[in-house]
């Protein structure tokens, strides 16, 4: 939809969603993709030599706010969030200003399994309860949840 050139991912885990979304970048596109869990490295890098996307993908480790303030690119065309979700709506938050006006911003996880309609409190379902409320008032976008599997908000920003 956006044609991306710079995509950001928070959240890696396996890599299987920064190699879908590689996929679909420009010829000369980059996608960062920023994990916690160092732990993951192996198994991340052996799935990203499995395909022909691998030079288009730039890993990162560390904690989301401080690899996005080290980072060189300033403006994405594409964010796809699916780390914690608890700092859904900060990792919101620190990357709004770096999305180009038209560029998406996609939240995984937004209907977690229900719990968001429940009266569940714990810190991941009160984090998403936040993203989602402050998101539905949020002037300066225009947003759709999907609801497959665990919810997809789809975020573009005016």
């Amino acid at each position: 939809m956006v044609q991306p050139k710079r995509i950001l991912e928070i959240g890696t885990y396996t890599g299987y969603s920064a190699i879908c979304l590689a996929e679909g970048l420009a010829d000369d596109g980059i996608l960062h993709t920023i994990e916690v869990n160092r732990e993951m490295e192996e198994i991340i890098t052996s799935h990203l030599k499995l395909t022909n996307v691998e030079n288009k993908i730039k890993l990162h480790f560390g904690q989301a706010e401080a690899v996005i303030a080290d980072l060189q690119e300033d403006v994405f065309d594409l964010v796809f969030i699916d780390a914690d979700k608890k700092n859904n709506y900060t990792y919101f938050q620190l990357v709004f200003d770096k999305v180009r006006s038209g560029g998406l911003i996609i939240i995984d996880n937004v209907l977690w399994k229900g719990k968001v309609y429940g009266t569940e409190k714990d810190a991941d379902t009160e984090g998403i309860r936040k993203l989602n409320d402050q998101i539905a008032v949020d002037s300066r976008i225009e947003k759709l949840i999907l609801p497959v599997r665990d919810g997809l908000l789809v975020i573009r920003k005016k």
